[in-house]
């Protein structure tokens, strides 16, 4: 593994298993304990387990490419109503400052950490492009994003989920009602913002034909292929290795419970 701090670290510079752990550590399925136990096997040459951390850990001024100061852009934090959730949101907005009529939306929903920076970038670069992006944090009721991924993902594990989700989803009426919006909303999410984008759009009884002219425009590459495909070299990762992260029981029955809510929705979808 080449180890450096003089310049931006990348994926190829750690060890694949060093990058599994990280994963499972981000995503609640392995404790900090367990990362830093797994990982010192890869600290070398005077590089410990929590420094291995500290170098996988996002450095989001490296990653931001909107200045949050834009001139260009009206950047600010609002809040929203949540009626069937816990009540007032704390929410990024940002938009085109000349804007002169309404614009469309978006809702860009975090990962399971809150409102980080990247996502507040995110929502300025679809200002940029002309959009009105809206950044829900569902770590609200908590205080908000504290500032910190670690303890974030903490905060976010103690939330009802079931309200956390009614937080979010009341984003999309809060864009849509704004007299300065055109009332056409989308939703892009992250990660754990993904399955709330998918849930949203079954809640909004979103088109079959619409969501296969989306899917359609997916393209096929070769090397992701061969990176999931059982076979021989240390690159091949064989479904085994991942099958217990996926199929736990927290995410079955998760999977078991989005059906039941949207069975006559899903039916409705497969007919067309």
């Amino acid at each position: 593994m080449t180890m450096t701090t003089t310049r931006r670290m990348k994926a190829s510079d750690f060890d694949r298993e060093v990058l599994d752990l990280f994963d499972g550590y981000i995503h609640g399925n392995i404790s900090r304990r367990d990362f830093l136990a797994g990982a010192s096997k890869y600290a070398v040459g005077g590089v410990t387990a929590a420094a291995l951390l500290d170098m996988l850990a996002p450095n989001y001024a490296l990653a931001q490419q909107v200045d949050p100061k834009d001139p260009k852009l009206k950047s600010e934090y609002v809040t929203y109503n949540s009626p069937n959730g816990t009540g007032s949101i704390k929410a990024y907005l940002s938009r085109p400052a000349s804007a002169t009529g309404k614009l469309p939306g978006i809702v860009v929903v975090h990962e399971n950490r809150g409102l980080t920076p990247y996502i507040e970038d995110v929502a300025r670069r679809l200002a940029v492009a002309g959009f009105m992006a809206l950044a829900p944090d569902g770590l609200s009721p908590l205080g908000g994003y504290p500032g910190n991924d670690e303890k974030g993902a903490e905060m976010y594990r103690t939330l009802d989920q079931a309200k956390l989700q009614q937080d979010l989803f009341a984003a999309f009426d809060a864009v849509k009602t704004r007299p300065d919006c055109t009332g056409k909303v989308g939703v892009v999410g992250f990660c754990f913002g993904g399955s709330v984008a998918n849930a949203m759009a079954a809640r909004l009884h979103l088109r079959a034909a619409a969501v296969r002219g989306v899917i359609g425009k997916a393209r096929r590459l070769p090397a992701v292929v061969k990176a999931v495909t059982p076979g021989q070299g240390s690159a091949a990762r064989d479904w085994s290795l991942y099958r217990s992260r996926v199929m736990e029981p927290t995410r079955i029955q998760a999977g078991v419970q989005f059906w039941q809510r949207n069975a006559d929705t899903l039916a409705r979808a497969e007919r067309e």
